[in-house]
């Protein structure tokens, strides 16, 4: 099973020129290994560029995305990591919506299909990942 990143969608979505086909590609082979679905928070964020729900569910529902639960164990993982986080130097002041997909995707099993490398990777470093070669790989504590 896969989970799909936020920026994934937001590439297809607003046609990004650089990164749309890298996206519409890494969806189309993810659904032919399994499922691959979304979780409330890639929801939500994804739901900024929308302003009717029935909108961004008609555009989910054409890439065949499943919604996937968010699990309690998620967001415990993702409270461990926020805390290792903070203490590395990280200045956020509540968890960000990074740590409960890489949670989610980490407790689940789950493989992450993402182009923002660098938080998941020095957080959760044995999940998963499928990104793009020149994906950004900053991992310095405050990013």
């Amino acid at each position: 099973m896969f989970l799909v990143d936020t920026n994934v969608l937001v590439d297809i979505f607003t046609d990004d020129p650089t990164w749309r086909s890298w996206s519409e590609d890494a969806i189309r082979d993810a659904l032919v290994a399994g499922t691959v679905g979304i979780n409330p928070i890639v929801y939500a964020e994804t739901s900024l560029g929308f302003s009717d729900t029935r909108v961004l569910d008609d555009h989910l529902e054409n890439l065949m995305l499943a919604h996937l639960p968010l699990p309690f164990g998620a967001a415990f993982r993702a409270g461990r990591a926020f805390l290792r986080y903070r203490r590395a130097g990280g200045a956020r002041a509540s968890p960000l919506p990074d740590f409960y997909i890489g949670a989610h995707a980490e407790t689940e099993g789950l493989t992450l299909l993402t182009r923002d490398v660098g938080r998941y990777r020095s957080y959760f470093p044995s999940l998963e990942l499928i990104a793009p070669p020149d994906a950004p790989q900053d991992t310095r504590p405050g990013h």
